[in-house]
């Protein structure tokens, strides 16, 4: 049999899957059939995490029942914030989500109940509780103590009261819960794959997140928006704009924000995460971020030739909401948590243990030589 070599298994077919589609030529993103356009402009975080574990939109008695069960348990023990408290002062903040989520596995009587019910339980509880652990080590690493769930907000609302310790104005909560609809899926990237993987060989659902988790810490995966802001803080102004990219493109250097592993075209989220940015840079009073961003797009675009992704505006977008750089891929976690969970649930399904061939490059056989005789 012939072996085909892709390097980073580009272009490789690794699983069938109804969760998603992604069509980088066109630029579509489908969840479950419905394109996010609509659901960004339609659904709720509440309602798109329905889609994506249960493959149809709910009815509204339904939605009302999913929500409640997530209300239900978005609480974190005790014993998971001493443990985060105990951490170094300087974990960075996706070791400490890592951590905790780990934790609440250990916590957990039945974690080691892979049966289908067992592992749909977990997904719902992991669902509700990311954010919870999101808000509490924000507030951790700021030296404060974390702020137990309000049941009155929704999921969206909910995060970022516990994070900011004030309730969000409308549009402020109508941006994260598009924040965490268009990051909530996107086939099988890095760590969608590393839960699936983990996942395959049977182990318990707080084990393939916790994996999915190291692998969206990388920087070649999760990260790229806080490089965008850091970016932003760099140039400081709209006038520095141009000469910025010009010294980047001088110096062949990357403009982060831009381009994408998978879209040869405008990345169908961005446009969504632009238009809220815009609003909240006049609600808060300080339209330079977002002035600066559309300057950027505009000269990187014609400069390079690629067009801003996801990660672009989310950039400016979470820091006019309150929430600080070094959190924003704890943010991505808190929403792709049910992309990976989806993925571990039709995993264990249909299970197959995923175990790829590696291409030897090595030496042919060889005699061994006694160490006394080596040179």
């Amino acid at each position: 049999m012939t072996a085909t070599t892709s390097k980073g298994l580009k272009n490789i077919v690794a699983a069938d899957s109804s969760i998603s589609h992604v069509d980088g030529q066109t630029g579509q993103l489908i969840y479950r059939g419905y394109h996010i356009d609509e659901l960004a402009k339609f659904s709720t975080f509440e309602e798109t995490a329905y889609l994506l574990y249960y493959g149809e939109l709910p009815t509204s008695e339904q939605l009302e029942e999913f929500s409640d069960k997530l209300k239900a348990q978005r609480s974190v023990p005790q014993e998971v914030y001493d443990v985060l408290k105990a951490l170094p002062k300087d974990a960075h903040p996706m070791s400490m989500m890592r951590t905790g989520v780990s934790m609440l596995g250990n916590l957990d009587p039945n974690e080691d109940n892979n049966s289908k019910e067992s592992f749909f339980d977990d997904s719902l509880m992991l669902t509700a509780k990311i954010g919870t652990l999101l808000s509490a080590i924000k507030r951790i690493i700021e030296g404060k103590d974390p702020i137990e769930p309000d049941n009155s907000l929704s999921h969206a609302g909910n995060c970022l009261y516990m994070l900011n310790g004030e309730k969000p104005s409308a549009d402020a909560e109508k941006a994260m819960d598009l924040i965490l609809i268009l990051h909530a899926e996107h086939g099988l990237n890095a760590s969608t794959f590393a839960a699936r993987v983990i996942a395959a060989t049977l182990t318990d659902m707080y084990s393939s997140i916790t994996g999915a988790i190291g692998a969206l810490k990388g920087p070649l995966h999760g990260g790229a928006n806080t490089a965008v802001l850091e970016t932003l803080k760099e140039v400081g102004s709209v006038e520095n704009v141009e000469g910025w990219v010009k010294s980047v493109r001088a110096n062949k250097g990357k403009f982060m924000g831009f381009g994408h592993a998978v879209y040869q075209t405008q990345d169908p989220r961005a446009k969504h995460l632009k238009e809220l940015s815009r609003r909240l840079s006049i609600e808060t009073g300080e339209p330079k971020w977002y002035d600066m961003s559309i300057k950027m797009e505009e000269l990187v675009t014609a400069e390079i030739n690629k067009n801003c992704n996801v990660d672009f505006y989310s950039a400016s977008l979470q820091y006019y909401m309150g929430i600080p750089g070094h959190m924003f891929t704890c943010v991505f976690a808190a929403s792709r948590i049910t992309g990976w969970c989806a993925h571990v649930l039709e995993q264990v399904q249909d299970n197959k243990i995923i175990r790829p061939k590696a291409n030897y490059v090595g030496y042919e056989e060889r005699s061994y030589v006694p160490v006394s005789d080596r040179s």
